[in-house]
Formats: structure tokens, C-alpha cells, sequence
């Protein structure tokens, strides 16, 4: 009896030990094999679920990342078969969105709009881009399952991993060692970011370039996040909300009956001319405008916006986000809208105040997201941790100084004429609104000369516009076409 006593105790601290011990390999991988049908076409693919170290000068690890790389099988000429690299943004977002709601071969149970439905899980993705390109999605150090590691027992180095140059910088060398681990040299290669990895990625294209001597057919961004204009107090950044707000009351019902009897794209172009020429120039006189003008102006705003004119005056022109999600529907039904998706609805303690008590759209998409990819990757794919998940993961304080990576992406296309710009944006994105996306867009190329190798798509949903059927296809779609668009098939890379 003692002696049993005394093995079962021991099989149990051993058990604690390990399980206090809870670490991701640092350099693994599981392969499967499924098969999706995308339009109506039925093919088998491999997906390899793992991970791959950071190095230091040193050549000691300092991170392990965690990715899923889909191949589609049966292609005899890889050489000629496009690679598209995706990421998230936040920063600390992990891979997930995209992975498992926009152009991978599995995309989360949710109903057409995109809410969530039990029970939770995946299901095949019919508009899924693997039929035209292989696609890696990444995740960053501490988001999703990869991790930080300390340096030779001393502490992690946080300034070689969160900021935005530094993100650039490793994330650039580890994709080095995937492309030359998984012979992808020769592929025309894509990368893909979403919201701050709009930011990401527009670094990337020179830094791949320049650094690693890898060069780029194309650069995607969804819902692009600049900080350029996000960050900086001023009459156009505080002016190109105006057009979000027109779209968002529009669908929300909450505009003139003049204007909600036409379609959304007929109004946008008229609140669109409105914020360039009315109202960054009325802003810019700051407490130098005229009464009659300043009155007018708001008028006008009103009128696109769906507030009221009194709200615009008692804001000086400059109505917040915040304050617009709050009382947008403050006397009518009483709800809030969503901040990344104005089409959800919000419930607030009080119906009064200046913001929402909480994000209505990140509630319902973690609702979904957390199930569906904690299943997917570990009984799925087979990869099997006790690490958790991070849908959103430990990386800030954020090092933001020193962005130029909208000049870094001009550069890279100046420096490489192969490489075009797709922008994707939804309507109703109140947080990287599509306007900014355009003037973001405008301006990577003052001279104008490679404007003909940018391409802006909008949808009628949120930042992940994908998420609603209709613009999931649509998307996917747009996808396809700007990589066969830009598939040079032996033109030389010259002006």
C-alpha cells in the first residue's frame, strides 16, 4: 500500500513538473493532406502546420514563429506557381482572421452577414485563392502560438521584436529562411497584410528587396492601418472620416430619404468631393472661419453624416469616431455601431455619453474565432500544444517612430517595375476607414507615374470584409485577378 502510495505521488509530481514546463518547439512541423472544391473545382492540397526559429547575430534562436503553409498538390512546375505570405495586423493580432475567414481552403461556421452560429467550426472555403497561389500565414512573435525567447537565460530583448522597423527587420530574415527551406526562390511571391499590417507589409516590399534580395510581383492591403495619417491631429486626418460616416448612416438608415433612396456608391462620391474640397479647407481656418461658413459647412456635414448640425458645431467640425459609433442611432433605437464594422449593433448601460462601452464587432468575431481555430489547428491540422492561442498577444509597448513605410513601398516599386499595389476596404470600417485607404493610396506616389499599378476595391462590409458571403467571394475574386494580372509570363522587369 505504501509503495503505491508513494509511486502515485510520484508519477504526480512528475506530472506537475511537466506541466509547469509548458514550451513550444522551437523547430517542428505536421504535415496533412485534405482537399477543398474552389468554383467547382475539386483538388487535394498539403498543409504543413509547425514552427520556425528567429535567429540572432549569434545564431541563437530568440523566437520560434508559428505558420500553416498550404500546397496545392499535382503541380509539376512549382517554379511558376505563386507564393502569397499573409499576416494580421493590431499590432498583436494574431493569423487568424485571414487564415480562417478569407483565402484559406477552411473558413469559420458563420451565417452569410457573418455572425456567429452553433456549433462553432470550419467548413471548406469554395472562393478560397489556393487554386491560383500557395499561401503561408504568419504569425508574429507572441501572437497566435509563437513566442518570444530569452537570449542565454538573460531577459527578452522586446526592442528586436515590437516596433514597427524592428518588426520589419526579423520578420524579413525569417521569411529568407522559409522561402529557402521550402524552395520557393523562383515563385512569383505576394505578401498580404491586413489592417496594421497594411503598415507591415508596405516596410516589407523594400526590406525584402533591399535586405534580402527578394523581390515582390505584388503587395495586398486589407483594410490598410497608416499611421501617417491615423495618428497625426489635423484637418485631414480629422476630415476623411467624413465619407465612413456617410456610408455608415446609409446603412444604418439614419441619412435624409433624398439620400437614403440612392445607392451607396452614388452618394460616396458626392460626400468624397465634399471632404476634399469643403472640408479640410474650412478645418485648416481652425477658429478663422467664418460664422456663415462654419455654419454652412455643418449644414453639410449633417447631411452626410446623419448627426445633427448642432453635434457638428458643438465639435468644431471635428467629430470623433468614437462619438459617432455612441450617437449616430442615440434617438432612434438607442444602440451603438461597431468601431471595425458599423453594420453590428451595440447595447450600452447608458444611452448617454461620448463613446460605447465596448467594440460590438470584436465580441461577435472572437465569439466565432476562438473555437474555430483552436479546433481547426489542433484536431484538424494535428498540431498538438498547450500553449495557448493568442488571438491578441503581449507586444505592447509599441515602438511607432521612424515610419516610412509608405515611402519604403514607393521606393520598392520604383525600384522594382514587377511589383503592383492591391487595396482592399470595406465601407462600414470605422478604424482604417476606406477613404483613408484611398488617400493613403494617393499618396505613396506623388509623381504619379505608377499610378497605373494601383488597383482600390471596395465592399459593402467592415474591416474584414470578407466575413459577409457575397464580398467573400467578391474578394477572393479580386485576389485572383490582380495575381493573374500581374503574372509577367517572360516580360522583362524594365521601364
Amino acid at each position: 500500500m505504501n509503495k503505491f502510495f508513494f509511486l502515485s505521488g510520484l508519477l504526480l509530481c512528475c506530472s506537475i513538473s511537466l506541466s509547469q514546463n509548458r514550451k513550444l518547439p522551437i523547430d517542428t512541423a505536421v504535415t496533412s493532406q485534405h482537399s477543398v472544391s474552389v468554383n467547382g473545382t475539386s483538388f487535394t492540397y498539403t498543409a504543413k502546420t509547425g514552427t520556425q526559429p528567429v535567429w540572432n547575430d549569434s545564431g541563437e534562436p530568440i523566437a520560434s514563429l508559428h505558420y500553416t503553409y498550404y500546397t496545392r498538390n499535382n503541380i509539376k512546375d512549382r517554379a511558376n506557381r505563386p507564393l502569397l505570405i499573409s499576416f494580421n495586423g493590431g499590432p498583436g493580432s494574431g493569423s487568424v482572421w485571414m487564415h480562417l475567414a478569407y483565402t484559406g481552403p477552411r473558413i469559420l461556421k458563420i451565417d452569410d452577414e457573418g455572425y456567429p452560429v452553433q456549433p462553432y467550426g470550419v467548413k471548406q472555403n469554395p472562393y478560397s485563392i489556393l487554386d491560383v497561389t500557395d499561401i503561408v500565414y504568419v504569425n508574429p512573435a507572441n501572437t497566435g502560438y509563437s513566442r518570444t525567447i530569452p537570449e542565454s537565460g538573460e531577459e527578452v530583448d522586446r526592442s528586436k521584436f515590437f516596433g514597427i522597423n524592428a518588426d520589419i527587420k526579423y520578420l524579413a530574415e525569417w521569411l529568407n529562411t522559409f522561402v529557402t527551406r521550402n524552395n520557393r526562390w523562383r515563385s512569383p511571391k505576394y505578401i498580404i497584410g491586413e489592417s496594421y499590417g497594411g503598415t507591415r507589409v508596405m516596410g516589407l516590399a523594400l526590406e525584402l528587396q533591399n535586405q534580402q534580395w527578394m523581390y515582390l510581383n505584388g503587395v495586398i492591403m486589407v483594410s490598410p492601418a497608416d499611421y501617417k495619417v491615423i495618428r497625426e491631429d489635423g484637418p485631414v486626418s480629422n476630415s476623411l472620416n467624413l465619407p465612413y460616416y456617410t456610408a455608415a448612416a446609409w446603412y444604418q438608415k439614419a441619412l435624409s430619404s433624398d439620400l437614403q433612396q440612392k445607392d451607396l456608391l452614388d452618394i460616396l462620391p458626392e460626400s468624397e468631393a465634399f471632404t476634399i474640397n469643403t472640408l479640410i479647407p474650412a478645418i485648416s481656418k481652425g477658429g478663422f472661419i467664418t460664422e456663415a461658413e462654419k455654419n454652412s459647412v455643418a449644414e453639410k456635414m449633417a447631411y452626410y453624416s446623419g448627426l445633427t448640425k448642432k453635434e457638428i458645431l458643438d465639435h468644431n467640425l471635428v467629430v470623433p469616431t468614437s462619438y459617432f459609433w455612441k450617437g449616430l442611432l442615440r434617438n432612434s433605437s438607442g444602440y451603438t455601431i461597431g468601431r471595425l464594422d458599423s453594420r453590428y449593433l451595440g447595447l450600452d448601460k447608458e444611452i448617454a455619453g461620448s463613446e460605447p462601452d465596448y467594440n460590438s464587432e470584436i465580441t461577435s468575431w472572437l465569439h466565432s474565432f476562438t473555437p474555430a481555430i483552436n479546433y481547426y489547428l489542433q484536431e484538424e491540422l494535428k498540431f498538438k500544444t498547450d500553449i495557448k492561442y493568442n488571438m491578441f498577444g503581449p507586444v505592447r509597448p509599441w515602438d511607432n517612430k521612424e515610419d516610412n513605410t509608405r515611402d519604403n513601398l514607393r521606393q520598392a516599386m520604383a525600384q522594382n517595375p514587377y511589383l503592383h499595389v492591391l487595396v482592399q476596404s470595406g465601407y462600414y470600417d470605422g478604424a482604417t476607414t476606406y477613404f483613408n485607404a484611398k488617400y493613403t493610396m494617393w499618396q505613396i506616389d506623388p509623381s504619379g507615374r505608377m499610378k497605373d499599378r494601383f488597383d482600390f476595391k471596395g465592399y459593402r462590409s467592415g474591416h474584414m470584409m470578407y466575413l459577409r458571403k457575397e464580398d467573400l467571394e467578391k474578394a477572393n475574386n479580386d485576389i485572383r485577378s490582380f495575381i493573374k494580372k500581374t503574372d509577367m509570363n517572360g516580360k522583362s522587369a524594365k521601364y
